[in-house]
């Protein structure tokens, strides 16, 4: 087994139900300059509502949180929050006991900005000096007040692919769907860790992507809670702009029904959600015009960040290969139907040195 890496384990509370919070000052400030004799970093969340950026994206976004915050709220005002969800509707979840009932969030806006926005529960990045990395939390208070969020950093130099293989995953067949990676019957989760074992890797990384070629799918880390995946999510897949409108027809149904400052949802349409986007990407006003036209046309594949690859923490600290949160699965989500009703992933097993 490789020789044991630094694994750094912190609690944080956010100051808000939104909050981007940098865990390498947090670091820091608990256990000094750890990370710094590494080149490169891996960051875990534990959650479904609260993780990472891209690498490539925040580097866009210049590790600024002035330019990472309008990027999320552009996704916060797409999914605004008591829009109609069926995943809101508590009395409806069978998934849930009546104790759990009275303090369940009623956060599907959280979940739907979070799969939406390309957030991930595990990214790697390359150490740059005092540079941010931000675990963005889109629901740190629930019913219960400020929540607890998890996150797990492991600095290392040196990574190596040192198994990969291809698994084949029937479908339905229906044009939209998703499909539940952590789901016992597929038996995967049971595998990799076997492999992980076997392999002896202390710390590592498994990387879950869409073989090339797959189209019109994408990959997401999230609850799959019954009523979020085959009712809530379908509805975005179709139309990304279906709860924005809800909102607004309920605020002008009713306008006394809800705080004033919820009247800003009917002002918001597309072109000012995109306009803060871009403005925080920094993309020029012609290439935003052909994307907006991009996005009408194909919403689900142009505006909405689905992820082709996931990425899991590997650590045998704790005697549980992957790093897992209890309510974390892999899921694959489809909103065009494959051509033989199946996708193909490709899984990579990478060890840390």
């Amino acid at each position: 087994m490789a020789a044991a890496l630094p694994e750094i384990t912190l609690r944080i509370r956010p100051s808000g139900r939104y909050d981007a919070i940098d865990v390498n000052a947090a670091v820091a400030a608990r256990h000094g300059d750890v990370l710094d004799a590494f080149r490169r970093v891996t960051y875990c969340s534990y959650h479904t509502t609260a993780g990472y950026l891209d690498p490539a994206l925040l580097a866009r976004l210049g590790h600024c949180r002035e330019r990472i915050d309008p990027f999320m709220r552009a996704f916060q005002q797409v999914f605004p929050s008591e829009a109609g969800y069926n995943h809101d509707r508590i009395e409806l979840r069978e998934d849930l006991s009546e104790e759990q009932r009275r303090v369940e969030p009623r956060n599907a806006d959280s979940h739907l900005a979070y799969i939406s926005s390309g957030l991930t529960n595990c990214a790697t990045y390359a150490r740059r000096g005092d540079a941010p990395v931000y675990l963005i939390d889109l629901d740190g208070v629930g019913p219960a007040g400020g929540r607890e969020r998890v996150t797990t950093v492991v600095g290392y130099d040196h990574e190596q692919v040192v198994e990969q293989f291809e698994r084949r995953l029937p479908l339905s067949g229906h044009s939209v769907e998703s499909l539940n990676l952590r789901d016992p019957k597929l038996g995967l989760m049971e595998e990799i860790a076997e492999r992980v074992r076997r392999l002896g890797i202390g710390h590592g990384r498994l990387d879950v992507a869409l073989v090339p070629g797959e189209r019109h799918a994408g990959l997401t880390v999230n609850e799959y809670e019954t009523l979020l995946m085959q009712h809530d999510l379908p509805e975005v897949l179709k139309n990304p702009l279906h709860f924005m409108a809800q909102k607004a027809r309920h605020v002008l149904r009713d306008p006394r029904s809800v705080p004033h400052k919820t009247l800003d949802y009917v002002s918001w349409d597309l072109i000012h959600v995109f306009n803060e986007m871009m403005a925080a990407l920094g993309i020029r006003q012609s290439s935003l015009e052909r994307l907006l036209v991009r996005a009408i046309s194909y919403p689900a594949a142009r505006f909405l960040r689905l992820r082709r690859s996931v990425s899991f923490l590997v650590s045998q600290r704790e005697g549980t290969p992957l790093v897992l949160g209890r309510f974390q699965s892999p899921i694959l989500i489809q909103w065009l139907p494959a051509r033989e009703q199946e996708r193909r992933l490709r899984l990579s097993l990478v060890a840390y040195k």
